[in-house]
């Protein structure tokens, strides 16, 4: 069940209705990592990190069973940044800042002790570093998935295509799926978008769930209603670590596992946005996932008499 993160190790500034965080550690590749290892035992990290990176974050991780073999350190450059402020309506932002840092070099390498991973979730980055990632498996992994962005689409569209014909899964939000296909049904856009090289894809809608789409078969899970949501920054990354960190664990690739894993993936992601940062993440247990999970069930569970 051997699991490859690839992505972002980096500093965000996040302001919402609710408050400022400061700057407090993010990124794609920290938030799917905290995630992931609420079911598997090792998660096999690449990223890039600046001289001023915390220790004591890189050690929290280590203890959750992150490696860090392909993690590169770069001692005379500052790490990745992004200031953001949230709307009040929690799903638009604006970005006030973004200082690219030792991302703008970034050259993701897959260690030897890496190689043989069967699964390899690529997150938000360049499409040409994502396809550099796949081309280093010396040995293709069972399951690959990606994500990406509407930045990509208006900047590297023929990058991304290439790299969405190597992918098994696609990840994107609602809006990113209607302009990669052209469509405004989802449907029609599932359709679309599986027809460049996906098997299946994942239409996230934050607070209105996701989306599962495969062949002819459709998955709605909603999303849990929450009294309180300081910050939706990593919401995305944690969904998509709770994802694959389940398909990991169970090794089970099929479309009703994957439902599984769209419940967990949400269960994680709604913990996530209570607080700034990966600070929530830190904090919750296996119970309180569980919890957690019983709640999503007592939402969508219900009988009904169908009558002639």
């Amino acid at each position: 069940m051997s699991l490859i993160v690839v992505g972002t190790m980096a500093f965000d500034a996040i302001e919402t209705p609710f408050g400022k965080s400061g700057q407090t550690v993010g990124g794609s590749a920290t938030y799917l990592a905290w995630s992931a290892t609420n079911f598997v035992d090792t998660v096999n990290q690449v990223s890039v990190i600046g001289y001023d990176f915390p220790q004591e974050e890189l050690e929290a991780l280590a203890k959750r069973g992150v490696r860090f073999d392909g993690v590169e350190r770069k001692t005379g450059e500052k790490s990745f940044f992004w200031a953001g402020r949230y709307h009040l309506d929690m799903n638009t932002r604006d970005t006030l800042d973004t200082q690219l840092n030792v991302l703008a070099s970034f050259d993701p390498k897959i260690p030897d002790s890496y190689q043989g991973a069967e699964f390899l979730m690529l997150g938000n980055l360049m499409p040409s570093l994502q396809m550099s990632v796949i081309r280093q498996m010396k040995k293709r992994p069972k399951l690959i998935v990606l994500d990406t962005m509407n930045f990509w689409m208006d900047t590297a569209m023929s990058d991304l295509e290439a790299v969405l014909k190597e992918v098994d899964v696609l990840m994107v939000n609602d809006s990113e799926a209607r302009q990669l296909s052209g469509q405004y049904s989802l449907v029609k856009a599932a359709r679309q978008i599986r027809n460049m090289g996906p098997k299946f894809l994942v239409i996230k809608k934050g607070e209105h769930g996701a989306l599962l789409f495969h062949e002819d078969q459709v998955f709605f899970a909603p999303a849990l209603p929450l009294e309180d949501v300081f910050d939706p920054t990593g919401a995305g990354d944690t969904f998509a670590g709770g994802f694959i960190g389940h398909l990991a664990a169970t090794r089970d690739i099929s479309f009703e596992n994957m439902k599984t894993a769209i419940i967990k993936g949400s269960a994680l992601a709604s913990f996530c946005v209570e607080k700034f940062g990966t600070h929530r993440m830190k904090e919750i247990t296996r119970h309180d996932i569980e919890e957690r999970m019983r709640q999503f069930v007592q939402l969508v569970n219900f009988d009904i008499q169908l009558t002639r």
